[in-house]
């Protein structure tokens, strides 16, 4: 959304298509799952009641194409080949999910977008994002969020709470903390894939990521 309060802000795409060159031009292999809260929030509509639970989930899978089909036209804006793989069948905007196709894809280089969430009502991007990195075996999910890392409490609301620089999945469980939904969490500590929590609005914090350097709470077994 940028600084609109729903839609798509052109210049918020740009930038993130710029930070996101820098690391595929490091031979980095790239796959993306992103949300579509601010076209459609199906979660809020289910809990005021005024959709049917499956539609509404449905219709913020439709949106999570939307803002994917957008990012890639930014991407592409900015040299980069990429390929949209959707969950849900749309022939004419995007490809069929095939985990094969879609490693295939992540091996010559291009930029990977996955749509459509987990294409099944009551699952989360979150959950799409542990699955699919599941399935073409990532080596870590970066998760890119308003806040520098995993904190003891909301930062937004919580003046006094306390940033983590690592934490285990233990500790999480632990302490209640809400890093993702609780079906991705497990999958990715079942599947030992590590996640790192940073701030993706701050210029350069994907390639120092990426890099290795210090930004972020990495979860960690």
């Amino acid at each position: 959304m940028g600084d609109k309060e729903f839609g798509i802000d052109h210049n918020r795409l740009s930038w993130y298509a710029k930070e996101i060159k820098q690391i595929a031009e490091k031979d980095v292999q790239v796959a993306i799952v992103i949300g579509g809260g601010n076209i459609f929030r199906g979660i809020q509509a289910n809990k005021e009641n005024e959709f049917d639970r499956v539609q509404g989930d449905y219709m913020g899978m439709l949106a999570t194409v939307i803002n994917s089909m957008a990012l890639q036209m930014s991407l592409e804006k900015a040299g980069l080949q990429t390929r949209l793989l959707s969950a849900i069948k749309m022939e004419q905007i995007c490809e069929p999910f095939i985990r094969r196709r879609a490693i295939r894809h992540l091996e010559k280089n291009r930029v990977v977008i996955f749509g459509a969430g987990t294409g099944n009502p009551y699952f989360t991007t979150d959950t799409a994002a542990s699955l699919r990195a599941i399935e073409i075996e990532a080596d870590i999910i970066l998760k890119g969020t308003r806040v520098d890392g995993i904190y003891s409490a909301d930062p937004e609301k919580d003046k006094k709470a306390t940033r983590y620089d690592k934490i285990s999945f233990d500790e999480v469980y632990k302490k209640g903390l809400q890093v993702m939904d609780l079906t991705a969490f497990t999958l990715c500590k079942e599947n030992k894939i590590p996640i790192i929590v940073f701030d993706m609005n701050k210029p350069g914090n994907l390639r120092k990521v990426v890099l290795g350097e210090r930004v972020g709470t990495l979860v960690e077994f």
